[in-house]
């Protein structure tokens, strides 16, 4: 089948197509029809997701779902990044992170939000009832390291502070307020969560809806995962150590742009959780030290990972550490084997899953991942193919797929999942965006230097 190439559609900025062709260009040595799908997954947010505001900003909905996740919009526009030193490109998330700032404005608290005031939830009775504006209050750590990553990331793409203003500065004081409430859940925090009645009532969080018992150990709770499923242990540790990197990030954001104070606030907060992540989140694997997937403080930990990112396989990914770091590597082969409950493996694939999905269901999202944090070129190509050969034969990603069977596969349009296949081959072509994001110091570019040779 031929598919069409989004890629050279006129509606694409010139700058855009630019980049793509030349990703394109570049010496990548994939198959025909993973260029194909380069084409259509690099497109597709921009051409299909995005929704201009009269208030200046830029509503993202995650794909087919009508809501837009603060995680979701930031890794939907990362591709874009490479090409944002041009005005209509920069304008755009410039727009997108504008929105993103505004969400956390509404609900610090809320991982999706509505295009507008209308109430849209996600079909179930949640209770406390969240405002208008969000379609679902699950508090999720990483959902407000966000616009902290996407505004760093501003900032080394263009070189430009303009979006560094007043609603910016007043968000970023609310998510180290909400980091710093939830590093002391039982005695501070008021969140809770509960899901009423229908199959989804196993999104309540226990004990009236605050959660698992955890003891005060230096990281911040989250009451669910990038998955939006809810935690079992109330510390998710990849979570803590993207909120380290991206705190990290505001520190040198904020001291750029003359934010004393804010910059010594989110350096100090940042060594906090990273300290804490070294001490606590650890657990025993086979006679040796791997990161857990989330812990307590008060002995539970779980050993396993999830496609979504963060995730334990992302860590180099997220700026924590390099990706040859000899704890990383322990925990990288643990997680990429049966240790992990959510590995699959089947006649079309291998790869990690999720308890959101169902057994068996490898996720692209993992998949790219993986590429993405590998040292070995042959590696990242292997699995650029494999993600290709798995798109059900319609030229796109989706959220996952079954290790047998590609053609059965979940969410047909994905926003995150196209970008990470876009960003897995710009990283191919040397044209990765990884390198604008924070890391902390001893982590090595999240470009592995394996671009064109």
């Amino acid at each position: 089948m031929t598919l069409p190439d989004p890629a050279s559609d006129h509606r694409l900025p010139p700058a855009l197509r630019d980049l793509a062709g030349r990703a394109r260009q570049a010496p990548v040595g994939a198959s025909p029809h993973a260029a194909a799908c380069f084409g259509r997954c690099f497109a597709d947010t921009w051409l299909t997701s995005m929704r201009p505001t009269a208030d200046g900003d830029v509503f993202v909905i995650t794909g087919d779902i009508p809501a837009m996740w603060l995680r979701d919009s930031a890794a939907q526009v990362r591709p874009y990044l490479p090409a944002a030193a041009d005005p209509e490109v920069g304008g755009v998330l410039r727009g997108v992170l504008r929105r993103q700032v505004r969400c956390v404005l509404i609900d610090p608290y809320a991982n999706a939000f509505n295009a507008t005031a209308d109430g849209a939830d996600a079909g179930y009775p949640d209770e406390p009832r969240p405002g208008p504006h969000v379609w679902e209050r699950k508090y999720e750590l990483d959902s407000l390291c966000a616009p902290l990553q996407l505004g760093y990331a501003l900032w080394r793409a263009t070189g430009s502070l303009e979006h560094v203003d007043e609603e910016f500065v007043r968000a970023c004081r609310s998510v180290l307020e909400v980091v710093r409430t939830e590093q002391d859940h039982e005695a501070r925090s008021s969140y809770t969560f509960r899901r009423v009645g229908g199959p989804a009532a196993g999104d309540t969080l226990p004990r009236g809806g605050r959660g698992a018992p955890v003891a005060v150990t230096g990281l911040s709770w989250s009451g669910f995962r990038p998955s939006d499923d809810r935690c079992a242990y109330g510390y998710p540790v990849a979570s803590n150590a993207l909120a380290a990197v991206s705190l990290h990030g505001l520190a040198e954001l904020a001291s750029a742009a003359g934010l004393a104070a804010l910059a010594a606030e989110a350096s100090a907060l940042s060594a906090e959780l990273a300290a804490a992540v070294r001490a606590h989140g650890t657990t025993a694997h086979q006679q040796e030290r791997v990161y857990a997937y989330e812990v307590d403080g008060l002995g539970g930990t779980l050993l396993m990972d999830d496609a979504n990112v963060p995730s334990l396989l992302s860590l180099p990914y997220l700026g924590w550490c390099a990706p040859d770091d000899p704890l990383y590597l322990r925990t990288r082969e643990a997680v990429l084997g049966p240790a992990n409950p959510w590995f699959f493996q089947g006649r079309a694939a291998r790869g990690i899953g999720s308890p959101h999905t169902p057994e068996g269901f490898v996720w692209p999202i993992a998949l790219a991942v993986q590429g993405l944090t590998s040292t070995d070129r042959d590696e990242k190509l292997r699995l650029l193919e494999l993600l290709a050969a798995t798109d059900g034969g319609t030229g796109l990603m989706h959220e996952s797929f079954h290790a047998d069977d590609p053609a059965r596969f979940t969410r047909p349009w994905f926003g995150w999942a196209n970008a990470m296949f876009s960003e897995l081959w710009l990283d191919l072509a040397g044209l990765a965006p990884a390198p604008l994001y924070p890391a902390l110091p001893g982590a090595s570019p999240r470009g592995t230097g394996s671009g064109p040779e």
